[in-house]
């Protein structure tokens, strides 16, 4: 279990936007990919069924947008996660894949159809996501809160896990979600602090402490979810671990970073499944309740099996 960094050369004048950059041992991805990331095609009829009401609702998917590789698996068992808020985001994060760009006006009657089709496909857990959306002054807080209201209403016996911006530390925000009651509540840190600066460039890494200590001290269940192969170390991982808990954070998830296109961040490495169940025996020996931990893992993964707590 090797903590060696790979180094990482980032030039001064980057232009996060283009996310262009130069890194070391990048040759790595035109290689073939170690057996244990292949993954299944997406087919079956519940997958087909969901495929075709996201269409007709016209909803947006983070399994379809970030290109998730459990797509097949989840959509099968009827698990998904909407992405609210459009799908054109303000922020050019170096790993997502999701349009950056001017987004449109904001759609109010989303919370509606996304309260539909949570009811429709018979779920009993769903999680919602979005873009960033700093162009608004709540950063799109308050359609959160609209959805988990209304799927409250429509589906009361479903469990309501939200993935949520950080919002650029405007707690008023923050408040708005947590007033509307979600089962889970869901920021995920992504990588550790040392990467930030050109991983998360908009984003703050003792922000994201932040608001999990904030959520977790108005009571609620708390989770967060990191990749690893994009230049950090395992050390560095481990200490990010005890970040977490030092706030309190009860479920995390790690994951395997995939590169989604030639614009995003390489890979810098493929890390072995050996040093994923040392993340999670490590994870579990100082607290957490629960983690997920392999290479396919995502933030969403077996989200439905986490609301045991």
């Amino acid at each position: 279990m090797s903590t060696e960094r790979i180094k990482t050369v980032v030039p001064k004048d980057i232009n996060t936007h283009q996310k262009k950059y130069a890194v070391e041992n990048k040759e790595i991805e035109k290689g073939r990919r170690p057996d244990w990331l292949k993954v299944k095609l997406p087919t079956g009829k519940n997958y087909i069924a969901l495929k075709d009401l996201v269409v007709k609702k016209n909803l947006n998917t983070v399994c379809e947008d970030a290109r998730c590789p459990n797509i097949a698996e989840c959509w099968s068992r009827k698990i998904a996660t909407f992405m609210i808020l459009g799908d054109v985001c303000t922020r050019s994060c170096g790993f997502c894949s999701v349009a950056l760009g001017k987004p449109a006006p904001m759609d109010y009657d989303e919370p509606n159809r996304v309260a539909e089709s949570v009811q429709k496909l018979g779920l009993k857990h769903v999680v919602i996501t979005s873009v960033d959306r700093d162009d608004q002054k709540y950063g799109g807080a308050d359609i959160f809160a609209m959805v988990i209201r209304k799927i409250n209403e429509l589906v009361p016996d479903c469990k309501v896990e939200v993935l949520i911006p950080d919002f650029k530390g405007n707690w008023d925000s923050l408040q708005l979600v947590l007033d509307a009651k979600p089962d889970i509540l869901n920021h995920n840190i992504e990588t550790v602090e040392n990467l930030y600066h050109f991983v998360r460039p908009q984003a703050n890494y003792e922000r994201t402490l932040e608001l999990l200590k904030r959520s977790k001290e108005q009571g609620f269940v708390t989770k967060s979810g990191l990749m690893v192969g994009i230049g950090e170390t395992n050390d560095e991982v481990i200490e990010l671990l005890n970040d977490l808990r030092s706030v309190e954070c009860d479920i995390v998830t790690i994951g395997q970073y995939l590169r989604p296109t030639k614009n995003n961040l390489p890979v810098q490495r493929y890390v072995h499944p050996d040093d994923f169940k040392m993340f999670k025996e490590y994870g579990l020996s100082i607290g957490f309740k629960h983690i997920e931990s392999g290479p396919l893992v995502r933030s969403s993964y077996h989200a439905d099996e986490q609301t045991v707590i």
